[in-house]
């Protein structure tokens, strides 16, 4: 089926690699919603801007801005997309509103904030068996005076995503580590220094480079089954204060597939109901052999197009679950490839483990290598200038950045 139109919420690379699914697989070019314009989505043919909303996350405009949409283009089936958490929680809140105009895969509301602010997160995998870091939490009446039960190094991150988003305060990071009370002290001041007054969370830090991490996109059907699952490596994170936690590359490779980290996974996801896509970051801890869980997303992950690159189109389980209604049963991706979306010299310098490089350098040579902001069929010369000096900055930005968790830049 190609006689349809994806509606893409955002603006950023998940929109993006999204977009490309929807073209590779079905030859529709995409259209985002957003309150912002952004780089990655634009000078390209594969997505058109056709709402800009600055207001957008505003209750009564989500939702007039998209009916308004859906009414003026009642011409072919309109697919919805969330790529950005709060879109999730917007969608999720006025389902009922947005069925007779859209079709989407969204949890219930009180699903996706069970499972999107980390402490429910957290309770969430206590009760399901499944490890994370030893955590505590903080709030602006009480972290001057928080008694840790737990040793320094201490990672640092909001709880609400939305709300730290649209927070700001000098040196401001999407995580901290602060490896003593001092460090610890001066960035919890400059969080609850700016709007942000949500709770933090305080975590134990998980040794071990970033390649220790795994990856997981999953797709969970319009019944609560679980219709796709692909598991990823992550050989670097970027290291821009904004992007900390973002990959900057993925290998995906079946040798990684622990079969029973991903039976938990599923059940995890069936048992709480969820439906559409979802993200996971889990840390491998060599010091206990046990695979930890840091968060979920409510929605693919900015680095999803890692499974489309693995031959795992994400649009296609969409759009045969809600579009066409077709019978899906499992499939767990099991290719080898490469995604980047910084360039691969980048990778070369800074990946320390021989052994995934060489196997990196393989499929390179192989061909089995994408990157998440280029492909042939959206060439143009105003795009490929924007591309080339992104890429020449990442090499400047990683440089800058590596290694720097703190408060300062």
């Amino acid at each position: 089926m190609s006689d349809f139109l994806p509606v893409l919420l955002g603006s950023d690379a998940n929109v993006y690699g999204m977009a490309r699914s929807f073209y590779q697989q079905y030859g529709v070019r995409s259209v985002a919603i957003c309150k912002g314009a952004l780089v990655a989505t634009s000078n390209t043919n594969l997505v058109k801007i056709a709402v800009l909303e600055p207001d957008l996350e505003n209750d009564e405009t989500f939702v007039k801005t998209l009916t308004d949409y859906a009414k003026a283009h009642a011409d072919k089936p309109l697919v919805l997309v969330s790529c950005a958490d709060g879109y999730t929680v917007l969608m999720g809140r006025h389902r009922d509103a947005l069925k007779p105009y859209y079709r989407f895969a969204c949890p219930e509301l009180q699903t996706v904030l069970d499972l999107d602010i980390k402490e429910n997160f957290y309770r969430a995998c206590e009760a399901h068996g499944l490890s994370y870091p030893k955590t505590a939490t903080c709030n602006a009446q009480n972290y001057k005076n928080i008694e840790l039960p737990f040793a320094f190094p201490v990672i640092i991150k909001a709880s609400n995503s939305p709300a730290y988003w649209n927070c700001t305060f000098p040196h401001k990071k999407k995580v901290f580590l602060a490896n003593n009370r001092e460090e610890f002290d001066a960035i919890t001041a400059a969080i609850y220094g700016s709007s942000y007054q949500d709770e933090l969370i305080l975590q134990e830090y998980i040794p071990g480079d970033d390649n220790c991490m795994r990856v997981l996109n999953a797709y969970c059907g319009l019944d609560h089954k679980v219709k796709l699952m692909a598991l990823g490596r992550p050989l670097l994170e970027e290291q821009t204060p904004e992007g900390i936690g973002n990959y900057a590359a993925i290998l995906s490779d079946p040798e990684y597939n622990d079969a029973a980290l991903l039976e938990k996974l599923k059940n995890f996801l069936e048992d709480m109901q969820w439906e559409g896509f979802a993200n996971m970051d889990i840390k491998y801890d060599t010091r206990t052999g046990e695979y930890k869980m840091f968060e979920m997303n409510p929605r693919q992950g900015r680095s999803s197009y890692f499974v489309t690159a693995a031959g795992y189109n994400l649009s296609k389980w969409l759009v045969e679950d809600v579009l066409e209604h077709k019978e899906l049963g499992l499939t767990i991706a099991d290719t080898k490839s490469l995604w980047m979306i910084a360039p691969y010299g980048v990778i070369k310098k800074y990946l320390k483990d021989p052994d995934l490089l060489a196997r990196a350098d393989k499929l390179k040579k192989e061909g089995k290598c994408a990157h998440q902001l280029f492909c042939k069929e959206d060439w143009n010369l105003k795009r490929w200038l924007w591309y080339i000096r992104s890429q020449l900055n990442y090499y400047r930005k990683t440089a800058r950045y590596y290694g720097n968790k703190g408060l300062r830049d």
